[in-house]
């Protein structure tokens, strides 16, 4: 016989197959949604530039580089001269992004990580929002197999600080 406090709605560390199976059905819902962001290419079809190029051409101008790296990153090694900061898991990046490059969506983007997963996978979420000029910077600030990247390139750094 069961006791009053045995029950699952009087003690509900009491497990039910209904408790057993809607934990499943979250922890494969959630496990899903995190492969999938793991699983998305890291490759962009779209254009790209070295980093030697694309630091000649933010610093004329030619392209607005987006360093996409965490505050942490961009303390440790610096930000690539010409680039703008704008971590990527910024609530409100695309405002951001928005406030560096204006309203057009034509206007030359080009992205760079630490290593060109970040980018691509970026450069391919932007060109599905509407963006038609983002440029993956492949080799990123460490280098990848796109080749040395900037820093191992000696290009030009600044310290990052607050509200640079």
């Amino acid at each position: 016989m069961m006791m009053d406090d045995e029950t699952p709605a009087k003690n509900p560390a009491i497990l039910t197959r209904r408790r057993v199976i809607g934990a499943t059905v979250i922890g494969i819902a959630i496990g899903a949604a995190g492969w999938r962001f793991f699983r998305e290419p890291a490759v962009y079809e779209g254009n790209s530039l070295s980093v030697t190029q694309a630091h000649q051409m933010a610093v004329s101008g030619g392209v607005f580089l987006i360093d996409i790296r965490r505050p942490d990153e961009w303390r440790l090694t610096g930000i690539g001269e010409g680039a703008h900061p704008i971590d990527m898991r910024s609530k409100d990046f695309i405002e951001t992004l928005t406030s560096i490059v204006g309203q057009d969506k034509t206007v030359p983007i080009a992205l760079i990580c630490a290593r060109g997963v970040r980018s691509a996978r970026l450069s391919n979420r932007l060109s599905q929002a509407g963006y038609t000029n983002i440029i993956d910077v492949p080799e990123g600030m460490l280098g990848s197999r796109a080749g040395p990247g900037w820093l191992n390139e000696k290009l030009p750094t600044r310290p990052f600080a607050k509200g640079s």
